[in-house]
């Protein structure tokens, strides 16, 4: 198990500039790659965060904005994830189910959020921290089975049938991902 901070890290904004469609390559040179490369080799993923205003920090935001690639490419398929979120106020479950959205939009199978609004409540996090174990063990049992969720599985059709036809008309400028839609035989 490896923890990233992604706080600690450096990773610049996504300029919306289309390269790693066509080369498969950021023009920002920082810890994205590194990062990326973590995610790519793990199994499954634990998406965390504190509610900022409704939503996931900037940090991890960036972070996700910087894997567009992998949502057309859908580098995910055949990993599995979940999110846990914190707020001291509200909106910690629907912060984590937009972190598993995430996770999904890249092609990971999903097993479930934990959210804990504190509300003036410190005791809250005793049940959250039960509820986010049993969580992990969910994780490690889908990872371990090859769980596969029929309605997420439908999902994904609905998005590769979706990615494949952009891929397909955009084939001469983004040369990377029609050469990864072909290598996985999906073309």
């Amino acid at each position: 198990m490896t923890f990233v901070d992604v706080c600690a890290l450096k990773i610049k904004y996504c300029t919306a500039c289309t390269t790693c469609y066509a080369r498969g390559e950021c023009i920002h040179d920082d810890d994205m790659p590194a990062l990326y490369e973590k995610l790519l080799d793990c199994d499954g993923v634990v998406l965390g965060s504190p509610v900022y205003i409704n939503s996931v920090t900037a940090q991890l935001k960036a972070m996700m904005d910087r894997m567009a690639d992998s949502v057309h490419c859908l580098h995910f398929t055949g990993k599995y994830g979940c999110a846990v979120s914190t707020a001291g106020g509200a909106m910690a479950e629907e912060t984590a189910e937009y972190m598993n959205s995430a996770l999904r939009m890249l092609g990971a199978t999903t097993v479930g959020t934990v959210g804990v609004n504190f509300m003036g409540n410190p005791d809250a996090i005793i049940p959250a921290e039960k509820k986010a174990k049993e969580l992990g063990r969910k994780l490690a049992d889908a990872i371990r089975t090859g769980y596969k969720d029929p309605a997420q599985q439908a999902y994904y059709a609905e998005r590769k049938a979706h990615m494949k036809q952009l891929v397909l008309a955009n084939k001469d400028i983004w040369a990377h991902e029609f050469d990864h839609w072909n290598a996985m035989g999906w073309i």
